[in-house]
């Protein structure tokens, strides 16, 4: 499976698994670089699929079924 195609979890599982074997110390120094730039792509996938949830996230629908910025409204009488 390419990374691309891997779940938020999925990545984050071969990202610990990685972090797990860089913490170990016995990874050769080429080895090393490669998980590290495993790691790196891993890395990016998972902000790049919590920048999109989080996008969605602040957008509701309206009652037209319109997309619009959800906004917090607090309550100012307490």
């Amino acid at each position: 499976m390419a990374t691309k195609d891997l779940t938020f979890e999925q990545a984050m599982e071969k990202l610990e698994g990685i972090v797990s074997k860089l913490e170990e110390g016995d990874v050769p120094l080429e080895k090393a670089i490669e998980y590290y730039q495993e790691g790196m792509n891993l890395s990016k996938l998972c902000s790049e699929k919590l920048n999109h949830v989080q996008d969605k996230m602040v957008q509701i629908m309206n009652e037209q079924g319109e997309l619009e910025p959800f906004d917090i409204q607090e309550d100012s009488s307490s």
